[in-house]
Parts: C-alpha cells; structure tokens; sequence
C-alpha cells in the first residue's frame, strides 16, 4: 500500500464510513506513540492520507518508517474485512 515517493512512504486507506476512518487513526495514533514515530496525516470523511518520513533524520525515509508503515498496513486489514 505505501510507496516511496518524494523522500516519504505514501499511503491512502479507504473506509465505508468517518466511524471507521477514526477508529483507523486511533488506533495508529497508539502505534505510532509506542513507537515514538509520529505520522504526517489527514482524514477526509472516509479517506486517510499518511505520509511517513524520519523528521530527526532529514526528513528522509529510514526503517522506523518502514516498520511503521508495515504496522499501519496490518492495523488496515481489521477494517477492511466487514
């Protein structure tokens, strides 16, 4: 789902509906927090953008992005499934 794009890993997630869209992101927030990696993102109703990039680093793509993104992905599938 992400790609590597203009020195970030990229990604849009789909949702039916903000409900679960939110839920999505709430769930990221309490990755990204233990982690200690912080997303760049927004949500529109059912869309949420996420761009990835290791800001103490340069603002360049490095593995805590890799690792975050490859959570993210993870977190999606639950949401998709219904």
């Amino acid at each position: 789902m992400f790609v590597h794009k203009d020195n970030m890993l990229k990604a849009n997630f789909k949702f039916p509906n903000f409900t679960r869209a939110f839920a999505f992101m709430t769930e990221v927030a309490f990755l990204a927090e233990q982690q200690n990696h912080h997303p760049n993102w927004s949500n529109v109703y059912n869309v949420v953008e996420i761009n990835l990039t290791t800001h103490d680093q340069g603002n360049v793509v490095t593995q805590k992005d890799h690792t975050l993104a490859a959570a993210i992905e993870s977190v999606y599938q639950k949401y998709i499934v219904d």
